[in-house]
């Protein structure tokens, strides 16, 4: 095992080992401050590169924390490696993230940084609703993106992002902008729309969800195939069950996961059906799903054979 010495002597001389890395986990407060100081004084293009290492380190390795890095490179002089920062902090549950995370949403000079924060505080705010963390850093989160919202002459990407974090809120506040960002001329705007009322969970969008299914634009028949399965629409069983032959592969597979989660018959039978397509990624779809949703009604097993899946594949 590597030691941190030894990693920072290697990232000194410009060398930057992929296993050496490891030993930037779990570092504390005080080590992590040591080790930023010899990785800020590297050339921008090596710190972008080290920072997005450590970030695909975490993804292929539970077990490793960069976290504390991480919060040392969000105030970093290149946009590159605060927005990898951001990234690399994806999944992690701290609170006091909120703090660090709304400046830069809100005093962000780089519009990519900031739709990555926006999109990193939506947590915060399902966190919030769930009730699995305080009331304080819930309504921090959701302060900086109302906050950010309001910013009349942000740039769509941004915005975007915002309207779907905030999405997570059942504030009368938060409908209204899901409201006026489907009324925007913008159609990406408007696809983020329908994906913020799939992830509301409001029923009281379910007639619009309805009405995009066969938009000609497959980003939004692909949303709004999704919010269906969010929202449990019965109604759109059917709809759904044409569109597993969508001509675009994620329109169908959003079909397919939003019949699982739906469920009955037709879906059922449907699934099974797909569980024999000739598409690898349709086959594999359908599978999931019908795992899904025999698991909610409580019936996993009992409506398989062995003639449902090919031998090996699944189980």
């Amino acid at each position: 095992m590597i030691e941190l010495r030894e990693t920072l002597d290697l990232l000194r001389s410009g060398t930057l080992s992929r296993a050496s890395l490891y030993a930037l986990s779990n570092l504390s407060r005080k080590e992590s401050g040591t080790a930023w100081a010899v990785c800020a004084g590297l050339p921008v293009a090596l710190r972008d590169k080290l920072v997005r290492q450590l970030v695909e380190i975490a993804e292929d390795d539970f077990q490793v924390n960069f976290g504390e890095i991480f919060r040392r490179a969000l105030e970093d002089e290149s946009a590159a490696v605060r927005l990898a920062a951001v990234e690399g902090l994806w999944e992690d549950e701290d609170v006091r993230l909120v703090g660090l995370l709304a400046p830069r949403l809100l005093e962000e000079t780089d519009a990519a940084v900031r739709a990555a924060a926006a999109d990193s505080l939506g947590r915060f705010v399902l966190l919030g609703e769930l009730g699995k963390i305080r009331e304080q850093p819930h309504r921090a989160a959701l302060r900086a993106l109302l906050a950010a919202a309001a910013v009349p002459e942000e740039v769509i990407s941004v915005r975007r992002r915002i309207v779907e974090s905030l999405a997570y809120s059942g504030e009368e506040a938060v409908a209204d902008l899901i409201q006026r960002a489907y009324q925007d001329p913008s159609e990406e705007m408007r696809t983020s729309a329908v994906f913020a009322m799939g992830r509301s969970a409001d029923e009281r969008w379910s007639a619009v969800v309805l009405s995009e299914m066969f938009a000609p634009n497959p980003a939004m028949r692909y949303e709004a195939a999704r919010a269906c399965g969010e929202l449990e629409l019965e109604d759109a069983v059917l709809s759904l069950i044409d569109l597993v032959e969508d001509v675009d592969v994620e329109v169908q597979q959003a079909a397919i996961w939003s019949l699982g989660q739906i469920g009955g018959e037709e879906a059922r039978r449907t699934l099974k059906n797909c569980c024999h397509s000739d598409n690898e990624a349709i086959r594999s779809a359908a599978q999931e799903a019908l795992c899904e949703l025999e698991f909610l009604q409580g019936n996993l097993g009992m409506f398989f054979t062995d003639d449902d899946f090919d031998e090996g594949e699944y189980w």
